[in-house]
């Protein structure tokens, strides 16, 4: 592969490919460059033979995928294909609507499983509960009386509370075992239906996920306001990590300019926690560590640590079985001394502990006897002590990155309530005091697996939700975001709780392929015979499956960071929910300042009314917006924008596929 031009590449076809198998890829490429070749539904568009090889499958695949992404495709004089991105579109309404056409694509093809179809089934199915027939239009607010209300409100209104007898918000957790008592649905359910409306694919995300329901008890059967979900954060976002002020670079450049006596013992206290959260009990047995080796760390015991994690790893790979990282028997007192004793977290155990020794001998000199800044700025002069400062930063960083940071990984309003910039109001929930405290009671229990496991006992890590981040859908901007923000008055907080921009992502990654393709990649990957072992197994590390995907472009000879930069840009934002946040989520303060009080009962009411005054008011009285919400009807016929919309289903003719030789 090298650069045509700026925007364009040369694919390759691999050398081990036959005649047929090339002209097959060929023959595709010619049809995927004609005009009009993107069809409504991803799920013809990408159907590829069964029978083709593995690798000239997961080729066509890719190729079909680049095309209804807006990539143009074509055939090189030298026998290659050439490969050039979709161009961002300088008008913001035309670009937004290429994404959001794109983002259909991989929508339609997830509504046309026959798993999910079957579920949309059953929630718009009528069944009985407590006496009258349901279904999830029951939580559907319909448009026309919702106008209505609004319209005889008047052009004035004198007292806010009247907007409260049209539209009254409240927070629902989604748990796992709650159900709707309005229409017996369980409530991830009734989320889950919701969030199938959205332009975008709904893909479930690892670690944690704390789903939201925002209700309207203004109507008798509650309905669906709006939709949020609380996640794992993304460990590597440099927007944000520079504007919390944890970038390790930035915090060393801080740390030399102005060394203190109190930056010193944060170290030697890092370190000290870093020590008392690996279990060493058999390694001590093994010869591998003593105490003492803490206060004389030698290269050579450091070494011989590498080489048994080195080891360990190698027969996890050759060895592991998925029985052994099951769900951990909390009855089991030893569960996770056994868990840490495997080759798996051995190898981590030892690893850890080897990069710990090796960071506290080249610190040593700051911390020992006594912790000393004017020590500090002599270490940092030197590479080796630089190189570990930044290790300790990482690590208080991924020690908080999950568990006290959260991405707003879904957040919107469902129709009627978007024709009312119900986003807004939506967001703003999900940052109260509730959300807080609901966030807190959800985790404050859960013990960290990999922590833990590494411990040999239960790690559980503070709680406190003190930050949230979140991404525009659309890279030319966000009216659901943009310039969103809590006046002090509101929460009676010390400063704003505003929406911050902080930048826009690297547009990276793997939403513009199918999951047909995801999969052809990922058994590319699994089948090719150079020696790289690749186990669908419990410790790969961060995103395995991208991992694999990349492996895949690579057995193709493809070059993975162009044809995963999938081009949508989107905008970065955060919200930060404490006065101290970099000196807390680095572990030199132990308790948050939170700008409100948690203790807080009627923030939900709070925040409804500034949204009411900020927002509803102005479009309560405005024609076209009571006409856009009357549109929204549960009768005939049901145009209410808040149904699911399944694509049609595939007619056993529709599938033109190639052959090998044709």
């Amino acid at each position: 592969m090298h650069d045509v031009n700026q925007s364009t590449f040369l694919l390759r076809f691999p050398e081990d490919w036959n005649s047929d198998e090339v002209e097959a890829i060929r023959g595709r490429v010619t049809e995927l460059s004609e005009s009009g070749h993107v069809c409504s539904s991803a799920h013809q568009m990408l159907e590829v033979p069964d029978q083709w090889a593995t690798g000239v499958r997961a080729a066509a695949l890719v190729l079909g995928d680049l095309a209804n992404q807006g990539w143009s495709l074509g055939l090189s004089d030298d026998n290659a294909i050439t490969a050039s991105p979709a161009s961002v579109l300088d008008d913001p309404i035309a670009e937004k609507e290429r994404v959001r056409t794109q983002e259909l694509l991989k929508r339609d093809e997830q509504l046309a499983t026959p798993s999910v179809r079957r579920f949309v089934a059953r929630m718009e199915s009528p069944h009985e509960h407590n006496g009258r027939f349901v279904s999830i239009h029951s939580l559907m607010r319909d448009g026309e009386q919702l106008a209505a209300a609004l319209r005889s409100l008047g052009q004035e209104v004198t007292d806010i509370s009247q907007f409260r007898e049209v539209i009254d918000p409240y927070v629902t957790v989604a748990t796992k075992d709650g159900r709707c008592s309005h229409t017996g649905f369980r409530l991830l359910d009734i989320w889950r239906y919701f969030r199938y409306t959205w332009a975008n694919q709904y893909r479930s995300t690892p670690g944690r996920g704390m789903p939201i329901l925002i209700r309207d008890r203004a109507v008798s059967s509650h309905p669906v306001i709006g939709i949020a979900s609380l996640g794992s954060a993304v460990i590597q976002i440099a927007e944000r990590d520079a504007w919390i002020g944890w970038h390790p670079e930035q915090l060393l450049k801080d740390f030399a300019s102005e060394p203190t006596d109190e930056i010193a013992d944060w170290i030697k206290d890092r370190l000290a926690t870093r020590l008392d959260e690996i279990y060493l009990t058999d390694l001590i047995a093994d010869g591998l560590y003593w105490p003492d080796l803490w206060n004389h760390p030698k290269s050579s015991e450091i070494e011989a640590l590498e080489e048994e994690a080195s080891y360990c790893k190698q027969n996890h790979y050759r060895l592991a079985s998925r029985v052994e990282f099951g769900p951990v028997d909390a009855s089991d007192p030893d569960a996770w001394v056994k868990r840490a004793q495997t080759d798996l977290f051995r190898s981590r155990r030892c690893s850890e502990l080897a990069k710990l020794l090796k960071a506290r001998a080249d610190l040593m000199a700051c911390i020992e006897p006594e912790p000393s800044g004017d020590r500090l700025r002599e270490v940092l002069d030197r590479p080796a002590g630089k190189r570990a400062l930044a290790q300790i930063i990482r690590r208080a960083k991924s020690d908080t990155v999950g568990t006290e940071i959260a991405d707003l990984t879904v957040c919107g309003a469902i129709a009627p309530y978007n024709e009312l910039i119900g986003g807004k109001l939506v967001a703003m929930l999900s940052v109260s005091p509730s959300v807080v405290r609901a966030y807190k009671a959800r985790y404050k229990d859960h013990a960290g697996d990999i922590a833990s496991s590494i411990a040999g006992r239960p790690i559980r890590r503070k709680s406190n939700l003190v930050f949230v981040g979140t991404t525009s859908l659309y890279g030319s901007g966000s009216s659901q975001y943009n310039r969103l923000l809590m006046n002090p008055e509101v929460l009676g907080s010390s400063q704003p709780i505003r929406y911050k921009k902080l930048g826009r992502t690297r547009s990276f990654g793997t939403s513009h392929l199918s999951s047909e393709t995801t999969r052809a990649l990922v058994s590319l990957a699994e089948q090719n015979g150079n020696g790289i072992r690749v186990n669908s197994i419990f410790g790969e590390g961060v995103n395995p499956e991208m991992r694999k995907i990349r492996q895949g472009l690579g057995v193709l000879g493809w070059p993975s960071d162009q044809l995963l930069r999938h081009g949508r840009q989107r905008i970065l934002y955060g919200v930060s929910l404490v006065s101290n946040l970099a000196p807390y989520v680095l572990g030199m303060e132990d308790e948050p300042d939170y700008l409100f009080s948690l203790d807080m009962s009627d923030d939900i009411k709070r925040i409804t009314d500034w949204w009411f005054t900020r927002w509803l008011r102005r479009r309560c009285t405005n024609p076209d917006v009571l006409e856009r919400l009357a549109e929204n009807t549960l009768g005939i016929p049901d145009t209410h924008r808040a149904r699911i919309r399944l694509p049609p289903i595939r007619a056993e003719g529709d599938n033109q596929q190639l052959r090998l030789g044709d």
